[in-house]
């Protein structure tokens, strides 16, 4: 009896020291770096299960002991906490790490999409439709319900966009990439809006997101922003027309080919600003923050014309004669 006692002892020792040891083992592995996995990058799809990233790991030979790694998702949770996505890995990770990472959404690769000034919807939703792994949700849906379709109101979707660069993980959509790009819009313009010059006939956020558009496709150099500006809030208080080239380009759409001409001009669509008074229905592009704000807080003074003088700048005119003589030298050489 006393050896049978002796030998259980010994057998809960000996369980007691490989258990210990295991526990050692495992917490070595679990702290030390996994070759095949330096400098990988992993794609985590959306949905997929931990169970199932394990395997995918192991076939592809990036990691062994895949029983380890489900214990370790297992004990540490980090099997119902990994994020979905792409990531980039450090030339050295330990499960600890990656787990951690994983878990966090740490190290995502980030891809991104710019929108320059003075591009229309249209020419923006040509850059997303290229853009490296987002996915594209957008495809059949007009410029015209575009508004509707990423949840806001109904209504022209031109100019309603911040032009920017966004980054984006892989397996955003156009949609989450375009509605932060709305809401910066709208939020931008409601600041500039309560900081507006007094005195000017804007009468709504919206008109002066327009006339910010017709700024921003007017001007070659920054610093004639606010003169440009200028000389068409002075026009709107006289009641005069705008005369802008670039809200009749915009009306007559595909018609244009690259010159305008004076069948152009005298093409009334409801962007034609030589035969109608006042701003056009809609903006004509997207415009950037100096051109709104410029939209709102004009320069002071009575120019009431300019040409461009070929090298970016502006020359403004308060008479018709002063800028009838500046045509001459700068558009016709005289």
């Amino acid at each position: 009896m006393r050896l049978f006692k002796i030998f259980i002892v010994l057998i809960i020792c000996l369980a007691l020291v490989l258990c210990a040891g295991g526990l050692y083992a495992a917490k070595r592995w679990y702290e030390s770096p996994v070759t095949g996995l330096a400098n990988q990058t992993l794609l985590v799809p959306a949905g997929s299960t931990y169970s199932a990233l394990i395997a995918g790991w192991r076939r592809a030979e990036l990691i062994d002991v895949p029983l380890l790694w489900r214990l370790a998702g297992r004990v540490t949770g980090a099997e119902s906490t990994i994020q979905a996505g792409e990531y980039q890995l450090p030339d050295s990770v330990t499960p600890q790490a990656l787990l951690q990472r994983l878990s966090a959404g740490k190290g995502l690769v980030s891809y991104s999409v710019a929108f320059i000034e003075g591009v229309t919807v249209s020419e923006m939703r040509a850059v997303i439709a290229r853009a490296p792994h987002l996915q594209q949700t957008l495809t059949d849906v007009a410029d015209a319900d575009l508004m509707a379709a990423l949840g806001f109101a109904e209504g022209p979707s031109e100019g309603w966009f911040f032009p920017d660069t966004y980054a984006y993980n892989r397996g955003a959509t156009d949609a989450d990439v375009l509605q932060r790009a709305h809401r910066r819009m709208r939020d931008l313009l409601t600041q500039a809006w309560a900081g507006k010059s007094e005195g000017l006939l804007l009468a709504t956020p919206y008109e002066a997101l327009t006339l910010a558009s017709i700024v921003e496709k007017e001007t070659g150099r920054g610093s004639d922003r606010t003169t440009i500006s200028q000389v068409f809030n002075r026009r709107l208080q006289l009641g005069m027309r705008l005369q802008t080239d670039p809200t009749v380009i915009y009306g007559v759409g595909a018609d244009y080919a690259g010159d305008i001409t004076y069948a152009h001009l005298r093409t009334d669509t409801p962007y034609n600003t030589y035969t109608r008074f006042g701003l056009p229905p809609t903006p004509i592009a997207l415009p950037g923050k100096a051109s709104i704000d410029a939209a709102l807080n004009p320069a002071i003074g009575e120019y009431l014309y300019f040409v461009a003088r070929g090298d970016g700048t502006s020359q403004f005119s308060v008479t018709l004669a002063e800028h009838n003589k500046a045509v001459r030298r700068y558009q016709l050489n005289k």
